[in-house]
């Protein structure tokens, strides 16, 4: 930048200040205030420029390294730290995270089933191991209730369900869908809290009859569905938490784009050295 601030609005007093300060001649002063940018400063320039389009196209969530992925993908030789010292420069950070509240309600249901999972997060092949979740999204129509069920292996959202009410059907329906684009795989351990939508009878059934292995986290211990609770916190954090839904329908379009344009298929996963989940999928497919 050719300190524009200082042509257009420093006085002559100003002016003559910062050559004394400078020790510069009034000359050398205006030549070097004309002169052409720098190589590397037009470099940094243009870097700027496509890191800002990279940022925008990131929904405004990435920050330096997801962003550094994106400049290296694209053919850009540049480092991490540079990516960051251009991006504190120009303003540009990911949204701050919100703290995620866990909304389990797991009063009143039946003994809940064993924790096939024990925190082993890392998979080494698909539909080995499934993880469930329900959270709620604010509308002014009232919540609206959304279930996911996430493939360990590649964190990607294989199923997904809306509704105005927090029901079994919910779940039951997430799990349908993630069964439909599986192909209908067994044993898989599908990990779950100890809500009641997941201890109900009609779940289980569904389980059964898939010839899946249900699993359960501790009660109260939500760090035993830490991957799927994550997503609900980036799910937040980079969409809902920015959004004023007017309608429950509103909500549904937005929440489908994130998770299936952008969340599925575009977004760099730090677990997948920044992979998007089905970009990991197909790279590693045998």
């Amino acid at each position: 930048m050719k300190y524009a601030f200082v042509k257009e609005h420093s006085s002559q007093y100003k002016t003559s200040r910062l050559l004394t300060v400078l020790g510069a001649s009034r000359s050398g002063y205006y030549t070097w205030l004309d002169r052409e940018p720098s190589a590397r400063t037009q470099a940094n320039s243009k870097l700027t420029g496509k890191i800002i389009t990279f940022h925008k196209a990131s929904r405004e969530t990435y920050g330096s390294p997801r962003i550094h992925q994106d400049l290296v993908a694209s053919g850009e030789r540049v480092g991490v730290n540079r990516v960051a010292r251009l991006m504190k420069l120009a303003g540009i950070q990911s949204k701050v995270a919100r703290k995620f509240v866990v909304t389990t309600d797991s009063r009143n249901t039946r003994a809940p089933a064993p924790d096939r999972l024990q925190r082993a997060f890392r998979v080494a092949q698909p539909n080995k191991a499934w993880v469930s979740d329900t959270t709620f999204i604010r509308t002014r129509q009232g919540w609206l209730y959304l279930a996911v069920v996430l493939e360990l292996y590649s964190r990607q959202v294989i199923g997904w369900s809306m509704g105005d009410k927090n029901i079994s059907q919910l779940v039951e329906d997430a799990l349908t869908m993630a069964l439909w684009r599986r192909g209908g795989p067994k044993d898989i351990v599908v990990h779950s809290d100890q809500g009641s939508t997941y201890a109900s009878s009609t779940y289980q059934r569904l389980l059964a009859q898939n010839a899946l292995l249900c699993s359960m986290g501790r009660k109260g211990e939500c760090l035993d569905n830490a991957v799927a609770e994550s997503f609900f916190g980036t799910l937040k954090n980079e969409l809902v938490d920015h959004e004023d839904y007017r309608t429950r329908s509103e909500a549904r379009q937005s929440l489908f784009e994130y998770i299936e344009v952008f969340y599925n298929q575009r977004r760099r996963h730090s677990t997948l050295g920044y992979l998007s989940p089905a970009d990991y999928e197909r790279q590693n497919a045998s």
